[in-house]
């Protein structure tokens, strides 16, 4: 058979590539959505333990209490916004995972093609060539 054409090769490499730095990234951007939400759920772990109780306490703790739970929402509204970020960035990388991948399919896909072409040019070749002498073996 006839070699396959070099630039589909080139560009099957590149696609491949392409391929692994966009599964990277969007392994990345899974992990920063895993770790936006493990921290989202710890200030929400912190801000229920400081949620005041039913104990007689000056006047004072009520106030750094009062002060701390509400940085604590602030932080949890910044959390959530962080989560919302990751997670815009996760649906950007898997859509570029997708791309990347349906590429390199459609490469893959015409480097069968010309290999199917060549296989068949091959074998009209072999058919319009001349016929081999048979060998008779005479009766001896």
């Amino acid at each position: 058979m006839a070699k396959r054409g070099v630039p589909l090769d080139r560009i099957l490499r590149v696609r491949t590539l392409q391929l692994g730095l966009v599964r990277a990234e969007e392994a990345r951007a899974i992990e920063q959505v895993a770790s936006e939400t493990a921290l989202q759920n710890r200030i929400a772990q912190l801000s229920a333990e400081i949620a005041p109780t039913a104990s007689a306490a000056e006047a004072f703790s009520f106030i750094a209490a009062a002060h701390f739970r509400d940085r604590l929402n602030q932080s949890a509204a910044a959390a959530d916004a962080r989560v919302a970020a990751a997670t815009t960035r996760l649906d950007r990388a898997s859509e570029a995972t997708r791309d990347a991948r349906r590429d390199q399919s459609a490469v893959e896909k015409l480097i069968a093609r010309e290999d199917a072409a060549a296989a068949i040019r091959a074998v009209r070749e072999m058919e319009k060539a001349p016929p081999l002498r048979k060998v008779r073996h005479d009766p001896c």
